[in-house]
This record gives C-alpha cells, sequence and structure tokens, in this order.
C-alpha cells in the first residue's frame, strides 16, 4: 500500500487521545469495512463511527474527514453521513435518513472536510455511517484512504484512532434492479483479440433464483480496458420458444471463450424447456400462472436422453467480430452428451485456447447415476465440432475452470462437494491434470490441501508477461477465501504452476457476505480484470496491477 500511496501514507495519523479514566467521559472508535468503492453506485458505506455517549443530552455536532486518493481528489464526488442511532447496520441508518444524509460534503472535496450536523445521541453506544459517492469519471483502478481523526460533540473534541487500510475503487456493473431485472449473477469474464473486454452473466429478470426461470444471458462491452462499459446486450434469449412462456425457456451458467487464433468468441449456456419434476417426468400443461419449479441439479430435474424434454441442452452462440453481433444458437447437446448422463452442462466462467489451437470448454454433468462430475469439452476445427473427456475425478465435482500449464498439460481446477461438511486440513479445491484431452487424469499434488473453498465457483487463469525484457508467466486465481463462508473475495498467485500459493501474495478485494462467483481475465502485460459477485453490488468490475502481487 505504501509504495502506491507515495510520500503521503508516511505521515502519522492523529494519535488516539485517551479520556481520563472514568465512567462519565464519553468516547469513540471507527470501523472500516474492507469492500470496494464502487463508481455507478449512489451510496457506498465504508466507515462506521461508535460514539459511547455518557449523558442523556449529548449532541454530535461535527465529523472531520481526512481523505486521501492515488489520483485527484475530483474523483471522489460526495461524503455522506448517517446516524443509525442504537442500530449498527446501514440499512438503519438509510431507513431512518430516508436516504437523505443529515449532512454532506460539496464538491470539489477537500482534503480534510468538516461535515456539521446537530444529532441527539442517547445514552450508550450510538452509530454514523460514512458513505462515499465517485465520480462517473472515477479510476477503477484506484485507492482512496480514508479516516475520522476527530468528532465534536456537545461535551467536547473526541481524537480518534486511524490506519493506513485504502479501499480500492471498482464499477458497480451490474446491481439488483437495474434495468427492471431482479438479479444479475453468474459472471464470466474474457479478452477479445482486439482488447475488448467481455463480460457475461446471467439475466435473472424475476427472482435471484436458479433455473428453471425467465434468464436470460447478457452481455457488457468495454473498449478502453474496463474504464467504461457498453449498455447491456443480450446474446441468449428463448423466448417463448415451443409456446411455453419466457419463464420456462430459461438459460444459465454461461461460459465465454476466445478463439485466439481465428478471434471468433463463442457464448455457452444452458437453457432448459418446461419443467421435468422430481420423478423425471416432462410437465404437460404450462402456462403463464404455472408454479411448477425445478432445476438440473436437484432430484431429477434433468434426466438421460437428448430431447429438450427428457435433459437440459448446450447452446453455443459464436461472434466474428468481438461480441458485437452474434449468431444464432446452435445446439451441441446431441453431438456430445452421452445419451445415458443426466446432465451435460456448461462450467461458468471463461475457456481457453491451447497453444496448439484447440479450444476448450471447462464442462461439468451428471453421469448416468446422477453423480455430479467435472470435464473437458473441445474442438480441434475452430469450434465446427466438438467432443468431450471423461470425468477429471472419481469424487463429486461441479463448475471448474481449466488452465494450461508451461509444459502442455491442462490442469481442472473443480468445485468439490465434498468441501460443504469439510473445514478441516483437507478442505480445498479438487485438481486433476491431463495430458491427452482428458482421456487419462490425474491428481495434482495441490489437489485438496492448497486452495480453501466454501463449496463456490472459482476461477483459475493463465498470465504471460514480460518483465524486465524477460517473458514470464504465473497463474492466478480468485475465489471467496474460506472454508465455511462465500466471503472474503481474494486473488492468489502462483509462481510454480499452480503446486503453491503464497500466502503473503493475495489480494483481498471484499471482505463480507455475498453470492461469490467471480471470473478473471489478462487485461494487457500488467493489468488483471475481475468480474465477481459482491456484498455491493451484483457484479463488480475492477481491475488489479500485475505488480502488486508480484
Amino acid at each position: 500500500m505504501t509504495r502506491i500511496f507515495g510520500s503521503w501514507l508516511l505521515i502519522c495519523l492523529l494519535p488516539l487521545i485517551a479520556p481520563a479514566q472514568h465512567i462519565a467521559m464519553p468516547g469513540a472508535s471507527q470501523t472500516k469495512y474492507k469492500v470496494p468503492v464502487l463508481k455507478g453506485k449512489e451510496l457506498n458505506p465504508i466507515l462506521r463511527i461508535t460514539i459511547h455517549a455518557t449523558a442523556e443530552d449529548e449532541v454530535l455536532q461535527s465529523v472531520s474527514i481526512l481523505t486521501k486518493t492515488s489520483v485527484p481528489s475530483g474523483q471522489v464526488l460526495q461524503l455522506k453521513l448517517f446516524a443509525a442511532g442504537t442500530d449498527s447496520t446501514f440499512q438503519k441508518a438509510e431507513k431512518l435518513a430516508g436516504k437523505t444524509p443529515f449532512s454532506e460534503s460539496k464538491h470539489p472535496l477537500k482534503e480534510m472536510t468538516t461535515l456539521t450536523g446537530n444529532i441527539p445521541l442517547q445514552k450508550g453506544k450510538n452509530y454514523i455511517w460514512l458513505a462515499v459517492t465517485l465520480a462517473a469519471g472515477a479510476d477503477p483502478a484506484a485507492f482512496l484512504m480514508v479516516n475520522v481523526p476527530e468528532i465534536k460533540l456537545k461535551s467536547g473534541i473526541l481524537k480518534i484512532k486511524g490506519d493506513n487500510y485504502a479501499h480500492r475503487t471498482g464499477i458497480a456493473l451490474r446491481q439488483h434492479n437495474q434495468d427492471n431485472v431482479h438479479t444479475y449473477r453468474i459472471p464470466g469474464l474474457a479478452t477479445a483479440n482486439d482488447g475488448t473486454l467481455l463480460a457475461i452473466y446471467d439475466i435473472r429478470r424475476d427472482s435471484g433464483r436458479d433455473l428453471q426461470g425467465n434468464i436470460d444471458i447478457g452481455l457488457s462491452r468495454s473498449t478502453d480496458k474496463g474504464k467504461t462499459w457498453l449498455p447491456m446486450q443480450i446474446v441468449l434469449d428463448m423466448g417463448t420458444w415451443g409456446n411455453l412462456p419466457e419463464k420456462f425457456n430459461g438459460v444459465s451458467d454461461a461460459n465465454i471463450l476466445v478463439d485466439k487464433k481465428t478471434g471468433h468468441i463463442f457464448i455457452a449456456g444452458l437453457w432448459m424447456y418446461g419443467v421435468i419434476n422430481d420423478q423425471g417426468k416432462w410437465i404437460e400443461g404450462l402456462n403463464e400462472g404455472s408454479k411448477e419449479w425445478n432445476h438440473q441439479w436437484k432430484t431429477k430435474g434433468s434426466q438421460p436422453g437428448f430431447d429438450v424434454k427428457q435433459t437440459a441442452q448446450f447452446l453455443v452462440v459464436k461472434s466474428t467480430d468481438n461480441g458485437k453481433t452474434w449468431d444464432k444458437p446452435v445446439n451441441l447437446t446431441k453431438m456430445c452428451k452421452q445419451e445415458d448422463w443426466w446432465l451435460w452442462a456448461p462450467a461458468p466462467g471463461q475457456g481457453i485456447t491451447l497453444k496448439d489451437g484447440t479450444i476448450v470448454f471447462p464442462t461439468q454433468g451428471r453421469d448416468a447415476k446422477g453423480k455430479a462430475f467435472s470435464n473437458l469439452t473441445y474442438s480441434k476445427d475452430a469450434g465446427l465440432s466438438w467432443q468431450v473427456s471423461h470425468a477429471a475425478t472419481s469424487e463429486s465435482t461441479t463448475e471448474n475452470m481449466a488452465v494450461e500449464l508451461s509444459d502442455g498439460t491442462i490442469m481442472l481446477n473443480m468445485r468439490s462437494n465434498k468441501n460443504r461438511t469439510d473445514t478441516s486440513s483437507t478442505n480445498g479445491r479438487a485438481v486433476a491434470v491431463t495430458r491427452n484431452l482428458g482421456k487419462d487424469w490425474d491428481l495434482h499434488s495441490s489437489s485438496h490441501n492448497a486452495l480453501p473453498e466454501p463449496t463456490c465457483m472459482a476461477s483459475i487463469i493463465r498470465h504471460d508477461f514480460e518483465h524486465k525484457g524477460k517473458k514470464r508467466s504465473v497463474l492466478l486465481f480468485s475465489n471467496p477465501d474460506s472454508k465455511t463462508a462465500r466471503n472474503h473475495m481474494t486473488i492468489k498467485i502462483s509462481f510454480d504452476d499452480g503446486k503453491t500459493w503464497p500466502s503473503a501474495k493475495k489480494i483481498l478485494l471484499d471482505q463480507e457476505n455475498s453470492r461469490g462467483y467471480s471470473c478473471l481475465t489478462s487485461i494487457d502485460n500488467n493489468t488483471i480484470g475481475i468480474l465477481y459477485e459482491s456484498s455491493q453490488a451484483d457484479l463488480v468490475f475492477q481491475r488489479i496491477k500485475l505488480h502488486e502481487l508480484l
């Protein structure tokens, strides 16, 4: 952090001045939340002040705020203070204020800002929240350090201890209820050959629930390395196919693959037509008022066979102009699915192009007994025909991403169902490798001992770059860095093809609970992009400089 912010980070923050040690004196402290500060989001709550009032008639009169940024202060549009009373949550503060703060800063922002407002305090603990609003032109790779060195009460001035933690900025790419969509989920992210960034996701129009539902696959494109994004496109939408309502024609769990040789881009998605019930029977007579629901992983929600009334369908669309336009979907189910499998589906995230030009989708499914597996689906003829591999492991695994190692081996990094109940030293991502496109697999030395997970989708990519004139390569991995909950979204790095992941070389992006899915991409030699499900918005995009990890 110190290197990023320059010499001003070396300035000592105001020390804590402890009041006299007797019950009658009030006190105050601040809590910083390690979450992204997002442009496109109206309010970014980042800091909570706790005031211990000892008198019935105590009043908060002003709050002094010290702001340091890695870019001009004009990037920060406004600071706003909300009073939550004796409830510690920001939601309570918003509700009490009706989204109108009791005090806010003027623009342009000064380095030291004092916000005033007479707020009666109750005896005991009282909570004040500080929220930030970023300007539309804010850099999604900047930093913002905010401290409250002092507050003024009716009874006197209280000094508060600060720290050097700096919030990363980012973009709220998709938010709850944006464009009349209930929820955006399941991120995928890739970089086209011309440098265009392509972000894909579920558009869950009516609820946050998984398939079956009114769900389409959306796309956002950026032509300036993620600084700004074009309006959302729809790339996979089955509409009212087969005379069923859209809520019975959902498409979900997309994966995006850039063919580095041809420049063509493929997006795979899973389509469900109607509902197959718990007994494995397709339900006749569904209409807009029908309440039936099931999905591909639940009970017998997808079954053996190829027909749309038997099993969920694997669709692919292609773009030959870097994502501007897309062909009609092609159904690969009969070409690739083994008939007795209950399910064959994309694994969400990003596919890869091997050094020999083979393009690879990470895929998943349920075998002839309904057991989950992870495998590869690949094409050697630029997507004209596709083949599927054997399962990577005999254990129950699902969502996965593939990466080509320096020796040409393919590594598959997988979500393992056993981690739902395993929080011991054997918790961790399942990892397998193949040298023949999945005909044979071996467990990797890092399997179940290197990358903890709370049973969640994760992302892994290979990043090739030049450093001091030499070509280098590293692996980058992102997931919720926890064995028990989907929080602490983190990026890690490996310098030895995934054998080890140094604990000192990782970056925390969001400490709070979220849905936890993520996808990484290489933006340029020195920059990594990540799209993830955040505690602060449905989908957050951030740019990370490689030197922070190196």
